[in-house]
């Protein structure tokens, strides 16, 4: 069976596949077959005392400061079928994952690892969702669709200042591709702070054929009061200053509805119920993350949030373009205004598209990516 971009799912596992599955992990380098659990020299050799070879003697890698490691290099055709990871004791903003398809040069994956699973502020955030999962452990889950024909090549950079623990394991099938799957996309932003009265811009520059399936951002409030207000807009096929998708506020976008608040709504009805914002993660959309101010040195509120268009993508066929507004409320004595922020921003977009990847932006350096 070739791979169609559809994976397996309730309804078609039953069904036979010519397709040969493969997994790459510190046990097994280059993810070949009958070659796992060799290793005599690992990093855990110590621990494996001498119960000998096959004993998990090589089940992570240190990432020395600086370094650059390749986490995969695959030749011939399949799909990335699911990534698990986790990083002990890491920056989660200073590891930056790359991932290039094919012959290219440019990576179509660039992003620190936390945000690209949905946990953009350095801290454990459980998410529960078709995409991406996030376990109690900070284990990273990601279940993306991720096809290639000629190669796929994983990376990850330690900007940090101390060694990096990874444990990871990269499960793929090699099979036969068909001519209409697209290639996975991931940009990751941040613009800190927002300049006044200008738009987040979540995706620019994308050309080609495709369909964008996802937005996890990193939201940090520099004001009080409510902060969802904006819209976001999809900008597709040549379209000029006005979108041709345009959504209704923030927390409408991401599912949710009236400040993320299950009592805003309610308010005068009934007995009088603290306001508070309200985590939760589903198949497809959620606020899994809710940083509150300790009254000390987390002095601003911070969200993490997801929405994954995978019944809905949103599709292109020569050009896309998506931002976000910040807005907040202005109080007023007879009616509230809006008021444009200027918050500490973060996104991650998530794509498929033809090749070539248009160059994306120049990540930052790990100052200005630094969370303060």
């Amino acid at each position: 069976m070739a791979f169609s971009g559809l994976g397996m799912h309730l309804g078609n596992l039953s069904r036979l596949s010519n397709a040969q599955t493969r997994s790459i992990s510190p046990e097994n380098f280059t993810g070949e077959k009958g070659k796992g659990g060799m290793s005599v020299d690992g990093p855990a050799a110590r621990q494996a005392r001498d119960l000998g070879q096959g004993w998990k003697v090589s089940p992570y890698v240190v990432i020395e400061p600086g370094a650059t490691f390749s986490l995969a290099d695959i030749a011939g055709q399949g799909a990335i079928q699911q990534i698990w990871m986790t990083l002990a004791r890491g920056r989660l903003r200073h590891s930056i994952l790359r991932v290039y398809w094919d012959d290219q040069t440019l990576p179509s994956v660039e992003c620190p690892a936390g945000d690209f699973f949905a946990c953009g502020w350095e801290e454990f955030a459980q998410v529960s969702s078709l995409a991406v999962c996030v376990n109690p452990g900070r284990a990273f889950n990601c279940y993306w669709e991720m096809p290639f024909r000629k190669r796929a090549r994983f990376t990850l950079e330690n900007r940090s200042e101390e060694p990096l623990t990874v444990y990871y394991q990269i499960n793929y099938a090699l099979t036969e591709v068909l001519e209409d799957c697209a290639y996975f996309h991931a940009q990751f932003r941040r613009t800190n702070p927002l300049p006044y009265k200008e738009a987040y811009t979540v995706l620019d520059g994308v050309t080609g054929r495709g369909h964008y399936v996802g937005t996890y951002m990193a939201w940090g409030v520099n004001n009080n009061g409510w902060w969802g207000e904006g819209e976001i807009k999809f900008f597709i096929d040549g379209d000029g200053e006005f979108p041709t998708i345009c959504g209704t506020g923030t927390e409408d976008y991401f599912c949710g509805a009236y400040n993320f608040d299950p009592y805003v709504a309610h308010s005068g009805q009934g007995p009088v119920q603290q306001s508070r914002y309200q985590e939760f993660t589903t198949s497809y959309a959620g606020l899994p993350q809710v940083i509150r101010p300790d009254g000390v040195y987390k002095s601003q509120q911070r969200f993490g949030m997801y929405r994954w268009h995978i019944p809905d993508p949103v599709r292109f066929q020569s050009d896309l373009r998506v931002t976000i507004q910040a807005l907040g409320w202005l109080p007023g004595t007879k009616e509230a205004k809006y008021l444009p922020l200027q918050d500490d921003i973060a996104s991650v977009a998530f794509w498929y598209q033809t090749l070539p990847t248009p160059p994306f932006p120049r990540l930052p350096g790990p100052d200005y990516l630094e969370i303060g």
